[in-house]
C-alpha cells in the first residue's frame, strides 16, 4: 500500500481588527465595583468588555462558533446573558470570565433578552417567533409561549404582577399571564412592525416605536384598580383626556379589544410622541430607574426624553392650577371646574439630541450618582462612542467623553499584504491603512488612504504601495506613518498589484483596460538632502476589456492577466507577446496565482469554480467546485502546490492542486471573506471579511488526515441535521400556545445515550445480583455482594447509585429534553429508580431543595441591595473601603499639619 500524503493543519490563532459587530446591541456592565465605565459588545462569536476611560479591552467572553445576535446584563452586575444566532443562550459570570448555564431551546437567532427585577428568571424572544421563560437559578427552561407570527423584537417582564409583554414584527404586542401561561391580551393598535416597546412611570405606562416617527404611548391600568363605583365614568372618559390623541383608524380595532369582559389590566392608548427621525425605531430603552428614555432610528441621531416621576407630575399639576386659578381671578370669572391635567407632552420632555459621528446600531444608558446622564453608543462603522450629559446645566448639551477606534477600521478591509520577515501585516479599507504587528496584534500605524483595492510591501518592508479605487497608487513611508507619493495611474479603478520577481519594480492591472509596468527609482526628495524612493512607469500593455487581475510567473518570463470577458491571458513580458488564453469560467475571474515551480496556474472564479491549469500547454488540469458563491480571493502556498481559497460564503477552503483534493476549511467568518494573505513562510494566513473582522491562521505541527476530517464533516452535518429535525411529540400535548422550554440537540441525544447505557448497566448488575443471591441461598452461604465492575473501571457499591451519578453529570438544562427521547421500555426501571432515591432519602433532592434555597435569599437578598441603592441613591457596600481610605489619608493630613505647628 502506498503512503498517504501527510498535511498539516492550520487552527484559529487570533480574531483582531474589530472593536464592536453591528450585530447585536451595546450594554453597560459593573464590573471591578463600576457601573457606567465598562461596556459589553459584540465581537462576532465573542464577547469584549471595554474600559471607556482608557479605551482598553478589559475582558473576552469567549463565545463557540456562531454569532452573538442579543445581550443582556443581570440585574446585580454579575451576570451576562448572550443570545446566538443557532438560537442558544449562554449566562456567563462576568468575575471568572466563564459560562455558567447554557439554554438551548430557539430554532433561529435570540433577537430580545430580558432578566426580571429580581434576575432568577430570563425571557429570550427569536426569530423563530416564540418566547421562551427560562429558571437561572435551576437553570432549566420553564415554558415556551407561541402566538407571535414573526420575529420576537421585545420582551418584558412586570415587576407588579406576574405578567410579560413582548412586541414582534408582526405589528402585535401581546400580553402573557405568567401564572396559566396563556396570552390574555393583543394590542392592535399598529400598522408596521414594533420594533421598540419600554415601561415608564412605575410600569403605568407602555411606550412602543414603529415603522414611522411616532412613539404611541399608552396607560397600564389593573382591572382591580377600574371595578370601583365609578368605573363606568373613567371608561367614557378615557379617550377625552387632555393630551390625548383622537383614536384614528388604526385604532379602531384596539376597542374591540376592550370590551368589559377583558382581565387583568386595561391598556389604553393616551397619544404620541413625535421624534425628529422619519425612519423607523432601531432601538428604544429607558435607564435602570426609569427617568430618562432614548431612542434612535437609522441615522446618527440619539433622541433623549425625560420621565416626569409622581412627584414631579404633582408639582407641575400645583403650578398649573395655580396660573389656572390666578387667570381666573383676573377675568373676574367663576374658578374653572374642569380639573388641570399635563399633556404627554409636558410628562415625557425631550432633553436633548445626540449626534453620532456614524449611523448608530444600538445605545445604553446610565444615571451616574453625580445625577449625569451616561450614554454609550455602538455605531455602524466599527466605532464605540461615549457621552456624558450634564442634566444640571441650563440647556443639557451631550459632551463626548471617549471613542474606541483604533482597534480596526471603519468600513470593509480589501486588501492584505504580509511583510519579507513574515511580521507585520498590512490592511487596507475605503479610509485608512494600517499596519499590525503579528506577535502582538496591535496596530503600530494608522494612515489615511483613499479607497483602497490592492496592496503591497515595497522590498524593504520600509514602504508600501496601495491602489485605489480611483486609479492612484500612494507611496507611504512606514518609519514617519506618512504619505510620500501619489501617481495617477489609471483611468479607472487598480485592481490588481503584482511585486516582479526580480523586485525591481510591479505591474499594475486597472478598469482602463491597461496593464503597466512599473520600476522602483530614488529620486531627490526637496524637503531633505537624502534621496527618496519612487516609481516610474515604463511600459504599458493595452487590451480589449477591463483587467481584474495579474501575476508574474516566479522566472519572470509569463504574465498572466484576467480579464472582464472571463479568460485568462498569458503573455511573455519581455516582448508582451500573446502566448496562451485560458478560457472555460462562465463568470469573470476574480483572483489567481501562479505556483513557486511556475507550472500551475489556479484561477478563481465568480462562477463559484475554481480551475487548475498547466503553465505550459494552457490545458486545464481540474475544475473544483470550490464555493458556494464566487471565488473573492486566491493564493498558493510558498514552495509548495497548495493553495487556499476565500469566497462569499464566508469561508476559506484549502487545496491540493496535484490531487485536486480539499484539505481543509477555514470557518470562522460570518459573513463574505474579502481577501486573505500568506506569510512568505507559509506559516500564518490572515484573512478579511464583511463581518469587520481579521483573523489570523497559524500552521500546526499537528498531521491532517483526509479520511478523518470527512468522517468529522460528516459527524458535522449529522449534529446539524439533528437540530433542525422535528421536536419530539409529548403524547396528549397539542401546538398550542404554550410548550416545552428545551429542543432536541446532539447534547440531549448523547445524555439520553448514556442514561441508557447506565440503565442497561444497572439491569445487567442485577440480574447478576439475583442471580448470586439464589446461588447462595441453594448452597446455604451467606450472601455477599459482589463489586460491580463497568468497562474496567469498579461502579458504586448499589447499581442504582452508578445511575444517579450519570444522572448528575446531564445538566439540568438538558435533562427534560434527554428524558424525552428515551424509549419506553427503560421508563418503568428509571421510575422503579426514582421511588427508591425518594425513599432512600437521596442527596440529589436535598441538593436541588438546598440550591433553591439559596438561589432565592440570594434573589432576596439582591432585591433589598437595589431597593436601598434606588432610594438613597449611593452604591450600597460598595464604596466602604474607598471612604475608609479617604478618612485614613485625612487623618494623616491632620497629624502631619499638627506636627508642623508643633
Amino acid at each position: 500500500m502506498g503512503l498517504t500524503r501527510q498535511y498539516l493543519r492550520y487552527e484559529p490563532a487570533a480574531l483582531f481588527g474589530l472593536v464592536a459587530s453591528a450585530r447585536a446591541g451595546v450594554a453597560f456592565v459593573a464590573l471591578r465595583g463600576e457601573r457606567g465605565r465598562y461596556v459589553a459588545v459584540p465581537g462576532c462569536e465573542h464577547v469584549f468588555v471595554w474600559d471607556t476611560r482608557k479605551g482598553e479591552k478589559v475582558l473576552i467572553l469567549k463565545g463557540l462558533k456562531q454569532e452573538v445576535s442579543c445581550l443582556c446584563p443581570s440585574p446585580d452586575g454579575l451576570h451576562l446573558a448572550v443570545g446566538y444566532e443557532d438560537g442558544s443562550i449562554r449566562v456567563f459570570n462576568l468575575l471568572s470570565g466563564e459560562a455558567t448555564i447554557t439554554f438551548n431551546g430557539h430554532r433561529a437567532a435570540v433577537t430580545a433578552l430580558q432578566y426580571d427585577h429580581l434576575g432568577g428568571r430570563l425571557v429570550s424572544g427569536s426569530k423563530d417567533t416564540e418566547v421562551i421563560v427560562w429558571d437561572v437559578i435551576n437553570e432549566s427552561g420553564l415554558y415556551r409561549l407561541r402566538g407571535h407570527k414573526d420575529a420576537v423584537t421585545q420582551a418584558l417582564f412586570l415587576k407588579e404582577k406576574n405578567l410579560l409583554v413582548t412586541s414582534g414584527k408582526d405589528t402585535l404586542v401581546k400580553w402573557w399571564d405568567l401564572d396559566t401561561q396563556h396570552c390574555f391580551k393583543t394590542l392592535v393598535g399598529h400598522r408596521t412592525e414594533v420594533w421598540g416597546m419600554a415601561l415608564l412611570s412605575k410600569e403605568k405606562r407602555l411606550i412602543t416605536g414603529s415603522a414611522d416617527s411616532e412613539l404611541r404611548v399608552w396607560d397600564i391600568m389593573y382591572i382591580e384598580e377600574v371595578k370601583d363605583p365609578d368605573a363606568p365614568e373613567s371608561k367614557k372618559s378615557k379617550d377625552s383626556s387632555p393630551g390625548a390623541k383622537e383614536n384614528t383608524e388604526e385604532d379602531e380595532p384596539l376597542e374591540l379589544d376592550e370590551q368589559p369582559e377583558e382581565r387583568i389590566i386595561k391598556c389604553s392608548k393616551v397619544g404620541s410622541i413625535l421624534r425628529e427621525g422619519r425612519d423607523r425605531v432601531v432601538t428604544l430603552a429607558t435607564d435602570r430607574m426609569g427617568k430618562f428614555l432614548a431612542c434612535h432610528g437609522t441615522d446618527a441621531v440619539l433622541e433623549v426624553f425625560s420621565v416626569l416621576s409622581e412627584e414631579e407630575v404633582q408639582k407641575k399639576l400645583e403650578k398649573k392650577m395655580k396660573k389656572a386659578k390666578k387667570k381666573a381671578k383676573q377675568k373676574s370669572e367663576e374658578e374653572p371646574e374642569r380639573s388641570v391635567e399635563l399633556s404627554l407632552q409636558e410628562e415625557i420632555q425631550r432633553v436633548t439630541n445626540v449626534k453620532a459621528s456614524s449611523k448608530i446600531k444600538s445605545f445604553d444608558l446610565i444615571l451616574s450618582p453625580k445625577g449625569e446622564l451616561k450614554i454609550v453608543l455602538l455605531l455602524q462603522n466599527n466605532v464605540i462612542e461615549s457621552y456624558n450629559l450634564d442634566l444640571s446645566a441650563q440647556v443639557p448639551q451631550a459632551a463626548r467623553a471617549s471613542k474606541i477606534t483604533i482597534g480596526g477600521h471603519r468600513s470593509d478591509v480589501r486588501t492584505l499584504a504580509f511583510s519579507s520577515d513574515n511580521i507585520a501585516i498590512l490592511s487596507a479599507a475605503a479610509e485608512s491603512v494600517k499596519i499590525w504587528n503579528r506577535a502582538t496584534l496591535q496596530c503600530i500605524r494608522t494612515m489615511d488612504c483613499e479607497y483602497a483595492l490592492c496592496s503591497l510591501f515595497v522590498p524593504g518592508d520600509r514602504q508600501v504601495i496601495v491602489g485605489t479605487k480611483t486609479g492612484k497608487l500612494q507611496l507611504y513611508d512606514l518609519a514617519s506613518g506618512s504619505l510620500v507619493e501619489t501617481l495617477n495611474a489609471h483611468d479607472g479603478a487598480v485592481w490588481s498589484i503584482a511585486l516582479s520577481p526580480d523586485q525591481r519594480g510591479f505591474v499594475t492591472g486597472g478598469a482602463d483596460k491597461c496593464v503597466k509596468f512599473w520600476e522602483f527609482e530614488l529620486v531627490k526628495d526637496e524637503k531633505s538632502v537624502q534621496k527618496r524612493l519612487s516609481m516610474k512607469q515604463v511600459r504599458i500593455l493595452q487590451l480589449d476589456e477591463d483587467v481584474l487581475c495579474v501575476r508574474y510567473s516566479p522566472n519572470q518570463k509569463l504574465l498572466a492577466v484576467s480579464l472582464l470577458d472571463c479568460t485568462v491571458k498569458i503573455f511573455y513580458v519581455d516582448t508582451l507577446k500573446f502566448f496562451l488564453s485560458l478560457y472555460g469560467h462562465k463568470l469573470p475571474v476574480l483572483c489567481m496565482d501562479i505556483c513557486h515551480d511556475g507550472t500551475l496556474i489556479a484561477t478563481g472564479s465568480a462562477d463559484r469554480n475554481v480551475k487548475i491549469w498547466g503553465l505550459d500547454f494552457g490545458d486545464c488540469h481540474r475544475s473544483l467546485f470550490a464555493h458556494d458563491d464566487s471565488v473573492m480571493y486566491l493564493q498558493f502556498v510558498p514552495k509548495s502546490h497548495l493553495f487556499f481559497t476565500a469566497g462569499k460564503d464566508c469561508k476559506i477552503k484549502q487545496w491540493d492542486a496535484d490531487k485536486f483534493e480539499h484539505i481543509q476549511t477555514l470557518e470562522g467568518h460570518h459573513q463574505e471573506v474579502w481577501c486573505l494573505a500568506l506569510s512568505p513562510s507559509g506559516d500564518y494566513v490572515v484573512s478579511a471579511s464583511h463581518d469587520k473582522s481579521l483573523r489570523l491562521w497559524e500552521r500546526t505541527r499537528e498531521p491532517l488526515i483526509l479520511e478523518e476530517e470527512r468522517e468529522m464533516q460528516r459527524e458535522a452535518e449529522y449534529e446539524e441535521s439533528v437540530a433542525k429535525e422535528e421536536q419530539p411529540v409529548v403524547a396528549g400535548e397539542t401546538q398550542g400556545e404554550t410548550g416545552l422550554a428545551g429542543k432536541k440537540t446532539i447534547e440531549t441525544i448523547k445524555a439520553a445515550e448514556r442514561i441508557m447505557e447506565a440503565i442497561e448497566l444497572y439491569r445487567e448488575e442485577m440480574a447478576k445480583l439475583k442471580e448470586h443471591n439464589a446461588i447462595c441461598k441453594a448452597a446455604g452461604k451467606e450472601v455477599k455482594v459482589p463489586v460491580p465492575r463497568c468497562g474496567g473501571g469498579i461502579l458504586p457499591a448499589q447499581p442504582s447509585a452508578y445511575v444517579l451519578e450519570v444522572f448528575k453529570k446531564v445538566k439540568s438544562s438538558e435533562l427534560e429534553e434527554s428524558l424525552l427521547v428515551l424509549p419506553f421500555s427503560y421508563v418503568p426501571d428509571l421510575l422503579t429508580l426514582f421511588n427508591e432515591y425518594i425513599h432512600l432519602g437521596s442527596d440529589c433532592g436535598a441538593g436541588l431543595s438546598l440550591q433553591d434555597v439559596l438561589g432565592f435569599n440570594m434573589a432576596g437578598l439582591q432585591f433589598l441591595k437595589r431597593e436601598i441603592e434606588a432610594k438613597d441613591e449611593v452604591t450600597f457596600f460598595a464604596d466602604a473601603t474607598e471612604r475608609f481610605e479617604e478618612k485614613k489619608r485625612k487623618r494623616k493630613k491632620k497629624e502631619k499639619m499638627v506636627l508642623a505647628v508643633l
